[in-house]
């Protein structure tokens, strides 16, 4: 394969890999969208551009550190932020967080063949099981292989059926300056735009740090920044396609799924299989997360951990979709808060007192 080729393959995987460990299930109902910025009117618009920016600088920059101290795990790049004893507290916080989040995927699955398929919910687990399984066993080219695949499709699922509604809706577009704010996470569109960030840093963190040692510095920055504009770009799509359904689609549990309806049987199905599609890649995600923790020099233990860490996960998918996103989604927004307040803050001071040349030190 010529370089040039080989880089643009190589840029493909660390895009796809950062927006697939965003774009999970919550993202593909809209129901993220809409609690973290639809819901706060026009201003919601300017959430989402602090939020671009803070994905694209926060993208480059975890790229920009694990490839200069030749991270292999999450690990690596934890305690150089944090020092050795805070540095394992959150390690063993953020193992449990990827577990817990294989868990929530795992619930997910069953709770969509379920209610959107009709067929067996348990069925769902398994299959969440068996193909994140069979990724794994391809190591992580395996995996970002699969993110070069699946990515896209969900990703140009959502902007189709954003644009759609948006389209359909295209006389309205001039009211979006009047949407009436009716709440959110958040008292503010700033803070919405930060939290929205600190909540998906976990998994982001996870995956991205792992490729420092097998990823060329420039195209690893370049893929952390490309990847955090798509970001952006996709739910600002969202986003505005949610104002202009206002206040109708804020009373729905999927959002989406209310745009899909209007568009026809077709958008229905597809965004049922958009979301399925959205667990599985988090669900590779995490469990990739996982292996390359504890393996970080892959081979048989990453395999072995990661289709151990599907089957430890199995019994806590039992409790339910709705019960496990309560319980732990909002553990994930405080390791999240820390990890991005780390990023934001350490890599700054360090650059300033040290310099330059001693900055990786």
């Amino acid at each position: 394969m010529p370089r040039s080729q080989s880089n643009l393959l190589l840029l493909a995987k660390v895009v796809t890999a950062y927006v697939g460990s965003v774009i999970g299930a919550g993202f593909a109902s809209g129901q993220e969208i809409m609690q973290f910025f639809i819901l706060h009117g026009c201003n919601g618009l300017l959430g989402v551009v602090l939020s671009t920016v803070l994905f694209a600088y926060l993208g480059g920059l975890v790229m920009f550190l694990s490839i200069k101290i030749r991270a292999t795990s999450y690990k690596e790049l934890i305690i150089f932020l944090l020092g050795t004893k805070a540095g394992k507290i959150v390690d063993v916080l953020n193992l449990l967080m990827l577990m817990g989040g294989l868990s929530v995927m795992m619930a997910g699955s069953a709770a969509v063949f379920g209610e959107h398929f009709g067929l067996p919910a348990r069925a769902g687990v398994w299959v969440v099981i068996v193909l994140t399984s069979l990724v794994i066993m391809g190591g992580l080219n395996g995996v970002l292989t699969a993110n070069v695949f699946l990515v896209p499709l969900k990703l140009l699922a959502v902007v189709l059926i954003a644009l759609t509604a948006i389209y359909k809706a295209k006389e309205a577009i001039f009211l979006i300056p009047q949407a009436t704010p009716l709440g959110g996470v958040a008292d503010s569109w700033v803070w919405a735009g930060f939290l929205y960030v600190s909540y998906n840093m976990v998994v982001p963190v996870a995956v991205l740090s792992s490729l420092g040692g097998s990823i060329p510095l420039k195209i690893g920055v370049a893929g952390g920044i490309t990847g955090g504009f798509l970001l952006g770009l996709s739910v600002s799509i969202v986003t505005v396609a949610g104002l202009l359904y206002l206040p109708e689609a804020a009373a729905y549990e999927i959002p989406l799924l209310f745009l899909a309806n209007k568009l026809g049987f077709v958008f229905h199905w597809l965004l049922g299989f958009l979301i399925w599609l959205a667990i599985i890649t988090t669900a590779i995600a995490d469990a990739h997360g996982i292996a390359s923790r504890l393996a970080p020099h892959g081979g048989v233990n990453y395999r072995f951990f990661g289709i151990c860490a599907c089957l430890l996960a199995l019994p806590f998918a039992g409790c339910g979709f709705s019960n496990l996103v309560r319980l732990l989604y909002p553990l994930f927004g405080y390791a999240g808060l820390v990890l991005l307040v780390c990023l934001l803050i350490i890599p700054p001071i360090r650059f300033l007192r040290n310099g330059k040349k001693s900055f990786i030190s």
